[in-house]
């Protein structure tokens, strides 16, 4: 009874575990577990296989995971994806992340400033999100639980929201400031005006007007500074609204004393800056505004994406057709399709013949046939035919919803880049405030007057944005990444968008990769009287019989010359040979060069047919019609049209290109030979791809992999960055790290430029953001004073301040107009998304 009363009272967590399967494995992860840190008792309950742990100070989630994880039985885990309100800047990130990171169970917490969320990887406890929320509150950022894939409108609405309020809160601000500007800085830009004010109100009453109006500013569209800022001060852990509220109201402050009780003053310090403190909250405002529409706009890819769904669908119900919300549909109902219609949900195609518009999942224009058996993807656009189908995968099961969640999970990723700069930033507002102190004093010490302190001080505080510097990576990451998934191209990996740009080896696969993946009759050549429209069809009606792929091959090929022969007798298998048979009273014989010899058939004439066709990595086959040989044929598996192209601009670009293949060496050198492939690895099994990619590392050579089967898997797990071709299996799409929704290898090259492309803007905002804060902060604090006389006005650092942010929102949206260096539009895809089969190589 006592021990139950200690697990009650004590902090407990109850998380799944796997592999349990008996009393014995009970004790190994009690024993695993009770070893950690920081855990007081575990205890299992086998029936429903989890663990229920008591807590103790020190205990770290983590350790748990890994004791259970090496012990064999592996710890249940869950993300959450929660939407963060009061994010304001960079050092938010941190404090945050500190808060999620210490509740009991958090494994990994990921916050993304550009987006406002965070990313939270737990054990599977069902108490968790609450302890979360709480979490997340307590630290002044309430929490939202965000459900993938279903909060793109929210979210726009959401930030569409927040910009308009800005944008009333900017103009109320402006207004109210303008005067207050007017009434100061006018007489020191036009002497008459200073003249005019003395002359007819007054300077106490110039000054009493500034001071009401700027109190207004400060109390009405700028005190979310002061309700956000001071609080955080007074923790001991300020932010950028603290750096706001500091200096303006410092500015406030001391003017405020200068017009009520001058005689605390100095002599000849009493002076007003009011216009300062209401401009400084105006210019920030300002720039908030313009960062609210330029985040809203970085989630553009996600909003198009959403806004592919279609809203309703007309369902098999009852006997009859009902139109009913996408969220109705289950798997197994048969909807009916009309031409133009939006396809809601993946499925087959039971009844009907179309073609369906699927550019905005694969990126190919041309249209794709569909009939009887061939598959749909929702969200794609139906032509001309109509078209009835079964749901096969619903709501978040959808090719479009993976996307989706794909896509979000790639923007909210953390490069490595990144942690650097959230180190940095977490220290930067305290600096800043330091600095602004020992600027004070310095200045109140050594310099000409208080006033000349004051305003050394407030420009330090509000010249500094750690915004800008937090906003770098993010937001970079959000447009690149989107941008990227319109062209095809989906990071599931966020790192891999760093990782990706500093490749040197791109090592492909080559059937279903290189090449098509779906043998094909390449070469007929004809050798005696008859024509291809004579032969085509006698040679299709004889392999119809065999369901060999090179057999069927021959057979698609030959019914697209018209319909085949029925009068078929007499049909022959010749193990290791051929094929003969007796059609519409004619002997056809097909088969390889032996086949040949053994009915006495003349093969003389076509040495040099066989030797260009051995170059070219393909196997002649031979046609005899009554007696005589016909035609030279070869089935082989096609390079994509593609391919070539893809190759030479990877060469282009400064990489070299290596194929790793379980294909007979002779073909594959061919193939390579053909393309100018730099390196072939021939005849590997699926562990010996993964050697081959060990061996193309060493040196601290960088390797990304290209594949499409099964047996690509264990290899794109083990490259620096796996690309998965998207018409491939599930299982390599699983492994990868980039999925290319098309089957273009082109897709390759755009995904290395986007990669290139979104490095180099964040480099470049990096630039920006430091430099920004190394330059001005020391003018701002007066340091170029006694030799130039410079000192910045406390205005002209808050717009500089709101610019550098702006600026770097800008620059990454910039991201948003890549164009691709291959387009993948020449190539049309008309065939239907399918697994591979497993034996592709």
């Amino acid at each position: 009874m006592k021990e139950d009363q200690k697990m009650d009272d004590a902090d407990t967590l109850t998380f799944g575990v796997q592999n349990m399967s008996c009393a014995s494995c009970v004790g190994r992860v009690e024993k695993a577990v009770n070893a950690v840190e920081g855990v007081r008792e575990a205890r299992v309950n086998l029936a429903a296989e989890n663990l229920r742990v008591s807590t103790a100070p020190g205990f770290d989630a983590a350790k748990v995971e890994a004791a259970l994880t090496q012990a064999g039985y592996p710890a249940r885990t869950t993300t959450h994806r929660l939407k963060l309100s009061n994010m304001s800047c960079a050092s938010c990130v941190g404090r945050v992340e500190r808060a999620l990171s210490a509740v009991p169970g958090v494994l990994s917490a990921s916050v993304n400033l550009a987006t406002e969320e965070a990313q939270v990887e737990t054990l599977e406890d069902a108490n968790l999100l609450t302890a979360l929320r709480d979490a997340a509150a307590q630290a002044g950022y309430p929490a939202t639980l965000d459900t993938p894939g279903t909060p793109g409108p929210d979210a726009a609405a959401r930030k569409e929201a927040e910009a308009a309020q800005l944008r009333r809160m900017t103009l109320l601000a402006a207004a109210l400031t303008l005067p207050v500007f007017v009434l100061e800085m006018g007489g020191h830009l036009i002497p008459a005006f200073h003249h005019w004010v003395l002359a007819t109100i007054g300077m106490e009453t110039s000054w009493f007007i500034q001071f009401i109006l700027t109190t207004l500013v400060l109390a009405w569209p700028g005190r979310h500074f002061y309700t956000k800022g001071l609080p955080a001060l007074l923790k001991g852990a300020p932010d950028m609204n603290s750096l706001v509220a500091l200096g303006s109201g410092a500015a406030w402050l001391f003017s405020v004393t200068a017009l009520f009780a001058p005689g605390l003053l100095p002599d000849g310090s009493r002076v007003v800056y009011f216009e300062a403190a209401a401009v400084i909250v105006t210019l920030i405002l300002l720039g908030r505004y313009l960062e609210a529409r330029a985040k809203g706009r970085t989630g553009a890819a996600i909003t198009k994406l959403m806004g592919l769904r279609a809203r309703s669908a007309r369902v098999e119900r009852d006997g009859a057709i009902v139109e009913l919300a996408i969220d109705d549909i289950v798997s197994g109902d048969i909807i009916h399709l009309r031409p133009g219609e939006k396809i809601a949900t993946d499925g087959v195609v039971t009844e009907g013949q179309s073609y369906v518009d699927e550019s905005m999942i694969t990126g190919e224009p041309v249209p794709v046939e569909k009939a009887i058996g061939t598959e749909l993807v929702g969200g794609t656009v139906n032509g001309t035919g109509s078209l009835t189908f079964r749901a096969t995968k619903v709501g978040g099961d959808t090719m479009l919803a993976q996307i989706i969640r794909m896509v979000e999970e790639a923007q909210g990723a953390k490069l490595p880049i990144q942690d650097l700069v959230n180190r940095i930033t977490l220290w930067f507002v305290p600096v800043v405030i330091a600095v602004a102190l020992v600027t004070f004093g310095v200045w109140l010490a050594f310099g000409p007057s208080l006033g000349h302190a004051l305003v050394a001080a407030v420009a330090v505080l509000i010249i500094a944005c750690p915004c800008a510097m937090g906003l770098a990576t993010p937001t970079s990451i959000m447009v690149g990444t989107g941008r990227a998934a319109q062209l095809g191209v989906l990071f599931r990996q966020g790192d891999a968008l760093q990782t990706l740009q500093s490749v040197k080896t791109v090592a492909l696969d080559k059937t279903g990769t290189l090449t098509k993946g779906k043998p094909e009759l390449t070469d007929l050549v004809l050798v005696g009287e008859l024509t291809e429209d004579e032969v085509l069809p006698l040679i299709g009606a004889v392999e119809v019989r065999s369901e060999h792929p090179i057999a069927q091959a021959i057979v698609r090929r030959a019914e697209l010359a018209g319909k085949l022969p029925s009068d078929l007798r007499d049909f022959q298998s010749h193990t290791g040979y051929g094929v003969s048979a007796t059609v519409s009273d004619r002997k056809v014989i097909l088969g390889a060069d032996r086949l040949m010899l053994r009915e006495g058939i003349d093969l003389d004439t076509t040495g040099p047919i066989a030797a260009d066709l051995a170059k070219a990595g393909k196997t002649p086959l031979y046609a005899a019609i009554d007696g005589q040989l016909a035609a030279v044929i070869a089935v082989a598996d096609p390079i994509k049209p593609g391919t070539p192209e893809a190759i030479a601009r990877l060469h282009d670009l400064g990489l070299q290109v290596a194929m790793i293949t379980g294909d007979n060496r002779g073909t594959a050198e061919a193939i390579a030979a053909q393309l100018g492939i730099d390196r072939v690895v021939a005849e590997v099994l699926p562990d010996g791809k993964v050697a081959a990619i060990d061996k193309l590392k060493e040196g601290g050579n960088r390797i990304a992999f290209v594949g499409d089967g099964i047996n690509d898997a264990p290899a794109l797990a083990q490259a620096d960055v796996g690309l998965a071709i998207g018409t491939g299996t599930d299982v390599a799409i699983e492994a990868a790290d980039v999925v290319l929704m098309s089957g273009d290898l082109r897709g390759v090259v755009n995904a290395i430029d986007v990669s290139q492309r979104s490095m180099a803007n964040i480099r470049q905002n990096l630039f920006w953001a430091f430099g920004y804060n190394v330059l001005l902060i020391p003018v701002a604090a007066g340091a170029f004073y006694p030799l130039t006389g410079w000192l910045l006005s406390p205005a002209l650092a808050a717009g500089a301040m709101a610019l550098s942010s702006v600026f770097v929102l800008s620059n990454a949206l910039r991201l948003r107009w890549i164009a691709a260096p291959l387009a993948e539009n020449a190539t049309p895809q008309n065939e239907p998304r399918a697994a591979a089969p497993v034996a592709a190589e």
